[in-house]
């Protein structure tokens, strides 16, 4: 099968919100492509809807001016069909820095228009929180965030998202991103979902088993799983010698309890943070599901947690949606015993296998 067919079986799928888990070297970007190339075939060669890939990410690179030691360093903007859009962002920069605010940055930007602002927006520069003159250049990870933020913001322009109202199609926004910050942007994602799908068709593309994982849980098992699981098509992209095939995954066996054992072993080598607690309450979930009970306070007493109760009231204030948002909130020493205590409980109690 080729990307073509595979766009094609996309586009022909009964579901609205299409995730797709895409093992790397299989061409997640060039299916977006492929599946643009498909509905613009039936519209007269226009677009029908908007993408956020690879080719969104090149339009941003950066200007280091070296030639003055990086005095103007800034970040340009390559001309696209998208600049006409960008004189509502710079009427109203805030709605960057709304679509930002969760992952808490640690600098500030300005916008910086073309002359003639139809033209769009030219450049961005950003400035550290303790120097508000000299720019600087954010880290890779941050310039990222800052993409797909004014991607978000992008899309509640009136005359783009709105009218291009077809399928909103989002391939892999989490590269170069921490855990946490992933965490943040399946957050956003599902935002993005709850919008939107009684409209239009959104398809997702990650590589990401951690993202994939998170998404398809709340989509099909999570508290408001009810309105979305009839609309959700999950779907792995494998690439088998020179073609590709597009699977439903085998009895909804994720591996994203392996991912969260990882992440939360690295997390207790280096540095604990409140938000580690959302993540173990997952875990957790997860065990609670495998042990056949759909309670997490009883995968805590399986492993000889003591006081589950009062344990409990600790993971669930920690996993409010809000405390997410807070990245520099770091444990107590009580709480860094607490989560080293059920976690060393939970390994010795379920041996995973996973790298460490």
């Amino acid at each position: 099968m080729t990307l073509e067919n595979v766009a094609q079986e996309i586009h022909e799928m009964d579901e609205n919100i299409v995730l797709i888990y895409a093992f790397n070297g299989t061409g997640k970007t060039q299916l977006s492509v492929a599946y643009k190339d498909r509905t613009k075939a039936e519209n007269d060669g226009q677009h029908v809807g908007v993408y956020y890939n690879a080719y969104s990410e090149d339009l941003f690179a950066w200007d280091n001016d070296e030639e003055n030691d990086g005095a103007n360093i800034k970040l340009n903007i390559s001309p696209s069909s998208l600049n006409r859009f960008h004189s509502f962002l710079y009427d109203d920069a805030e709605a960057v820095t709304r679509k930002m605010a969760p992952y808490n940055p640690k600098f500030r930007f300005e916008l910086k228009p073309f002359d003639d602002l139809e033209k769009g927006i030219e450049s961005i520069s950003f400035y550290s929180e303790e120097d508000e003159d000299q720019p600087i250049k954010i880290s890779r990870g941050e310039e990222r965030i800052f993409v797909w933020c004014f991607f978000l913001a992008l899309l509640d322009v009136d005359g783009w998202a709105d009218i291009q109202d077809s399928h909103i199609f989002i391939d892999d926004p989490v590269s170069s991103l921490d855990d946490h910050n992933i965490f943040l942007t399946a957050d956003t994602l599902f935002e993005l979902i709850e919008q939107n799908y009684k409209k239009k068709r959104i398809v997702i593309t990650t590589h990401h088993i951690g993202l994939f994982s998170m998404l398809a849980k709340r989509l099909t098992k999570g508290e408001q799983s009810g309105r979305y699981t009839n609309l959700t098509g999950l779907r792995i992209l494998k690439r088998v010698d020179d073609q590709v095939v597009l699977e439903a995954p085998q009895r909804n066996v994720f591996l994203y309890h392996l991912h969260l054992l990882q992440v939360l072993n690295e997390a207790r080598g280096n540095q604990l943070y409140t938000y580690h607690f959302g993540l173990l309450r997952q875990l957790l979930e997860s065990v609670s599901s495998f042990l056949g009970v759909g309670r997490t306070g009883y995968a805590l007493s399986k492993i000889g947690v003591e006081n589950v109760d009062n344990v409990m009231q600790v993971i669930n204030a920690h996993s409010h949606k809000s405390v997410y948002y807070d990245q520099t909130e770091m444990m107590s020493e009580h709480e860094v015993s607490l989560f080293t205590d059920i976690f060393n409980k939970l390994v010795e109690s379920f041996p995973f296998q996973y790298a460490a």
